[in-house]
């Protein structure tokens, strides 16, 4: 009996030093990178409003708020989140990084903290839209040797689509949150077909304008639920 639980004692000690140390290194280098994509984001935006203040001051740049695990960037009428999970994940084995040299020659290199993005309306926060629906339209992966992978679509999701040879810098971070940037003032609001709309009680309406709570999302408009699941919509 001795011999068993000296046995399993040794391998806790080794998961232990094996595998919750990675995982701290890997929280770590997330934590590091999350602080100067904060850095970033107030950059972009100082550089942002005294070019926008000459062409027209109704256009609103601001960081309104951060702390240790997110940070919100308001760009004229899009409000983009960027949210730090404070877990470490891994992959399933069918995931495609596995085909590749780098996580073959260390299995740790796999693990990853994951920065989140998403992209909702501004007025979805200034009117308290609570059922308003926001986007992830990014989510950048970071590993313990501080090298990262974007999923997402279009440019982002295609460049970085595997591991960096490098580590995450910040002017890689400042190329990303501009690219989200320019994504989310392209990503319009669509209207909703004319007979998903067409028929409301008295009550519904008097309780939308009392609450001005029309569930609204870029590709939602003022809400039906086929847009939801349809995947041709969603930035992710």
């Amino acid at each position: 009996m001795s011999e068993i639980l000296d046995n399993q004692k040794n391998k806790i000690i080794q998961l232990l030093t094996e595998k919750s140390v990675m995982k701290q290194d890997v929280f770590r280098n997330t934590i590091s990178v999350f602080e100067l994509l904060k850095e970033c984001v107030n950059e972009i935006s100082t550089s942002l409003i005294s070019e926008v203040k000459t062409i027209d001051n109704r256009i609103g740049i601001e960081v309104l708020g951060t702390s240790h695990f997110s940070a919100q960037l308001k760009v004229a009428g899009d409000l983009l989140e960027f949210f730090m999970h404070t877990n470490v994940f891994e992959f399933d084995k069918s995931h495609g990084m596995y085909k590749t040299s780098y996580i073959k020659q260390n299995n740790n290199n796999s693990y990853c903290g994951i920065i989140n993005v998403y992209n909702f309306l501004l007025d979805s926060f200034k009117y308290n839209r609570s059922e308003d629906l926001g986007y992830l339209v990014c989510r950048i992966f970071i590993n313990r040797e501080k090298h990262f992978f974007i999923e997402a679509k279009g440019t982002l999701g295609i460049k970085y689509a595997m591991f960096s040879n490098e580590p995450l810098t910040k002017e890689l971070l400042l190329e990303i949150i501009n690219e989200l940037i320019i994504y989310a003032i392209s990503f319009d609001l669509y209207t909703p077909p004319y007979d998903t709309v067409k028929v409301v009680s008295v009550n519904e309406i008097q309780e939308k304008i009392n609450s001005i709570n029309l569930r609204t999302g870029k590709r939602l408009g003022y809400g039906t639920s086929n847009s939801v699941n349809d995947d041709t919509n969603l930035y992710i």
